[in-house]
């Protein structure tokens, strides 16, 4: 019996989001706790599941804030390492005219890319349902190995694999060299979620249904889930399609950790009910509720520590008149 329903490895870092201004007119940021692989266990956590993280982070007051946040949710800390030479992983995340994001890195290098193949502990990849990882962690080396070995732990123990692109193209030296690695991470996945630019970038279709039968025609892999933005998300499964429209909220201030929140929420009923052989209608329930809780975590600054519950996410598909067919 697995110890773990779900552990991850990559990215935990400082997200400084913009958070108002002085009284001298400067944008005062905010050092939220973050990271992709980290904010999926938050909401899986907050979701009641047992989860593990493996990655590395600065010996500074960063670090430490990140190794406390990690504690505060319930998140296992027995793989987080800590690097006394590079500095904690920092982001600026700035919001542009349209609502989309910017993200400036300061990682050239950060700790979260020094992690290495033998400080990888073996028993967390090795004893998970599920293993969750992205494409942050295969940027560089050292922690481009460590992640391939705890993939490969994760398969050999039989876990599945789940992994989210993520895809952030400055943190790559070439777009060809990130399209190599993201075709490593379909290639070792049973379920995929991807964004709808990442889907356009990496197949050149603009027609979702077309860009995901490319991927599905190389790679079998049995659940797809693209996310859509403001659009909503759609899932595959098999031969069966389902579309659902977002929950889009007045109080929205922060999109930082909504594809994120969304994919905990997909896990969190795979554990439930499997990843196979799912009718629409499951697949649009499964939907609704990763939209609800996406459009929940939006309502505030950071992610990670402030995931919704069920009944929170529950309460929001009860209200919002949205007919599962």
């Amino acid at each position: 019996m697995s110890a773990y329903d779900v552990v991850a490895i990559g990215e935990l870092l400082i997200d400084f989001t913009q958070n108002g201004y002085s009284s001298q007119g400067n944008p005062v940021f905010e050092a939220n706790p973050g990271g992709a692989p980290c904010n999926v266990l938050a909401m899986l956590q907050k979701l009641g599941h047992k989860t593990a993280f493996i990655g590395k982070v600065g010996e500074d007051g960063f670090g430490h804030q990140l190794e406390d946040a990690l504690k505060e949710t319930g998140i296992d800390t027995r793989g987080l390492c800590f690097d006394r030479e590079v500095r904690t992983t920092l982001a600026v995340v700035q919001t542009k005219a349209d609502g989309d994001r910017d993200f400036s890195f300061y990682r050239k290098p950060g700790a979260d890319m020094m992690l290495r193949e033998d400080e990888v502990k073996k028993e967390l990849p090795g004893n998970a349902k599920i293993f969750h990882f992205g494409s942050l962690s295969l940027t560089d080396s050292p922690v481009r190995e460590a992640t391939k070995e705890a993939v490969r732990l994760a398969r050999e123990a039989g876990a599945l694999i789940s992994f989210d692109p993520n895809l952030r193209k400055p943190l790559w030296e070439t777009e060809e060299a990130a399209r190599q690695q993201i075709r490593y991470g379909l290639g070792q996945c049973q379920i995929l979620k991807i964004s709808d630019d990442e889907l356009e970038w990496l197949t050149g279709e603009k027609d979702y249904d077309k860009a995901v039968k490319s991927i599905l025609d190389e790679f079998a892999i049995p659940l797809v889930l693209v996310s859509l933005g403001k659009a909503g998300s759609l899932a595959y499964c098999g031969d069966e399609k389902a579309q659902m429209p977002s929950f889009l909220n007045e109080k929205t201030i922060d999109t930082t950790g909504a594809g994120d929140t969304f994919m905990g929420c997909i896990l969190h009923q795979v554990l439930k009910g499997g990843y196979q052989n799912l009718k629409k209608e499951k697949l649009e329930q499964m939907l609704q509720f990763a939209n609800a809780a996406a459009s929940l975590i939006t309502t505030k600054k950071g992610a990670l520590r402030v995931m919704p519950d069920e009944r929170e996410i529950a309460s929001v598909c009860a209200g919002s008149g949205q007919k599962i067919k």
